[in-house]
């Protein structure tokens, strides 16, 4: 028996997991499955009352017990311990790492997917693929090379695989759609499509080379100017560097030889007051001795000793010091200090002048960044998709066209989304999923009775009705706000207003590292709505703000 089992092994695996059967159970009809897959198609059914054999579809009422298939369960797991000695030594280093595509169908260590089928929309490794084929046996599935991107081939409204491209809107639809949301646009085959597509993809892979080299161009030579800039700035440092302290030397010298020339003065001055002082100290004593001996003589009582005493001791002294006394003392060194000062202020007229004349210069000098477009042929070279994120996306709102538009209505009701921190609560407004930090331009086109155009960063407040949560209405957003009677731009809640926008094509220009922001209306024209010159801190987010019955779709 056990010989017999890996010849038909096929006998032994599910219909529905497309493996060898775990709890083998054999339904009425004579067809085994997995329990659990059985339970699980049945359980889908248990509202009709009737159930039926996924393979031959013969009806059952009520719903079978099921039991498992002892006989069965034994073969299996013969089966499996056989496989198990024939394909591990395989499947050594087929089993799926973090670069891998997954077998969706293998339980445990998922096996390394080498097939994906778009009909089923499951991956498969090679021993999965042979039970899948064999199964589908005259079905031709649409079977290729292992992806990891099948749930962007299922349409997120109706779960249904996109098989249909409208043209109309540009974006991969499902049958549903096509006789709902889509009916009556133009629709062609996924790959009618292609080959439609295919028709331009050199055109613009040409396009996309000759952009590179240009960009590479410009980045090639942006790097050389601000290598050059910087050389620059680096030499103009070390030479102001020099000639500052070649100044301070010099006024340091002329410093020591002011203190020197104030030292010698002062020095010459000092030792003829000293001189001086010497003289008057002598003459003081000779004028004290003379004084005691004028006291003594007056109590003598020899009148010729007082005689002959008195003419020597009363005899006058010369004295050439007291005019001297009265010049000296005027020395000052006013005169001095006054130069000093007035030096002083000299320097810093002069140095303010020369500071305002280098700040002037400096402040001239930059990098030379590429030239902003005139044409909207250049513009459009800065063309970039977006879409819009549905975790900022207020309840009021609804997004449609693959991400690319959204409406408000009033007979619309409020739309599901779950909590998000980052959603708009009062506010009908909405950012987009992808971030701005360069040269970009967008287009957009608007209908309604009003309708909010921004750009915003991602720091604005989401919660309550403040400015702070409305886009123009504070310093974290810039706004065009567009309606049937009036057309203004605001920022930090101040308005600036222009004449009515007519048409209803608008592009949207962002120079992040410039610092500009421009508006235009399209038509047969590009004609400039409003432009500001500003520095963007952070990086920036297109968002859109409606009135009742208002939309916008990105182009």
């Amino acid at each position: 028996m056990a010989d017999a089992a890996p010849s038909n092994q096929d006998l032994f695996t599910c219909p529905i997991c497309l493996d060898l059967l775990k709890d083998p159970v054999t339904i009425l009809c004579g067809h085994s499955y997995c329990m659990g897959c059985i339970k699980g198609c049945w359980d889908q059914e248990d509202q009709k009352g009737v159930y039926s054999c996924p393979q031959c579809r013969q009806t059952f009422t009520p719903r079978p017990v099921l039991n498992k298939n002892n006989i069965v369960a034994e073969l299996v797991e013969q089966m499996r311990k056989t496989r198990i000695q024939t394909v591990a030594p395989v499947v050594v280093g087929l089993f799926a790492g973090p670069e891998d595509v997954d077998c969706d169908v293998c339980t445990g260590r998922k096996l390394k997917a080498v097939k994906s089928c778009l009909d089923c929309l499951v991956s498969y490794c090679a021993t999965h693929l042979k039970a899948h084929n064999d199964v589908i046996l005259g079905r031709k599935h649409n079977v290729v090379n292992a992806t990891g991107q099948l749930q962007e081939r299922i349409c997120a409204q109706h779960e249904k695989p996109l098989e249909i491209f409208c043209r109309t809107d540009e974006t991969c639809v499902c049958f549903l759609c096509m006789v709902g949301e889509h009916k009556g646009h133009d629709t062609v085959s996924a790959s009618a499509a292609r080959k439609e597509k295919q028709a331009h993809f050199g055109e613009t892979q040409r396009g996309f080379h000759q952009r590179i080299q240009e960009r590479e161009k410009e980045l090639q030579d942006l790097r050389k100017a601000v290598e050059t800039l910087k050389s620059a700035a680096q030499t103009a440092v070390e030479d102001s560097e020099r000639i500052f302290t070649e100044m301070i030397r010099t006024i340091e010298r002329r410093r020591s030889e002011v203190k020197e020339l104030i030292r010698a003065q002062e020095k010459a001055e000092v030792s003829q007051a000293e001189g001086l002082l010497k003289q008057l100290e002598q003459e003081i004593a000779e004028l004290k001795r003379r004084d005691a001996e004028l006291d003594q003589l007056s109590h003598t009582e020899d009148h010729i000793h007082f005689l002959k005493a008195f003419q020597s001791v009363s005899a006058p002294l010369e004295s050439k010091v007291l005019s001297c006394v009265y010049v000296n003392q005027r020395l000052s060194f006013e005169a001095v200090k006054k130069s000093v000062f007035t030096l002083q202020g000299q320097l810093e007229t002069l140095c303010q002048e020369g500071f305002m004349k280098m700040s002037a210069t400096v402040t001239g000098i930059h990098v030379v960044l590429p030239s902003e477009p005139t044409t909207r042929e250049e513009f459009l070279q800065y063309c970039c998709n977006f879409t819009l994120d549905p975790n900022t996306t207020n309840t009021n709102l609804h997004l449609s066209e693959g991400r690319r538009r959204v409406e408000r209505r009033t007979d619309q009701l409020i739309q599901s989304y779950p909590d998000h921190p980052e959603r708009f609560e009062s506010n009908a407004q909405v950012l987009c999923r992808e971030g701005v930090s360069g040269r970009f331009y967008w287009e957009v086109e608007w209908s309604g009775l009003h309708v909010l155009i921004a750009i915003s960063y991602k720091s604005i407040s989401r919660k309550g009705r403040g400015n702070e949560c409305l886009f123009g209405r504070n310093d974290q957003s810039w706004c065009l706000v567009l309606s049937s009677s009036s057309s203004s731009f605001w920022h930090n809640n101040k308005e600036t207003k222009f004449p009515l926008v007519a048409s209803s094509r608008i592009g949207v220009y962002v120079d992040h590292r410039a610092g500009t922001l421009a508006f235009y209306s399209i038509s047969d024209t590009m004609t400039i709505l409003h432009r500001i010159q500003t520095t963007f801190t952070h990086t920036l987010y297109h968002g859109f703000g409606f009135g009742p019955e208002s939309s916008v779709k990105l182009l």
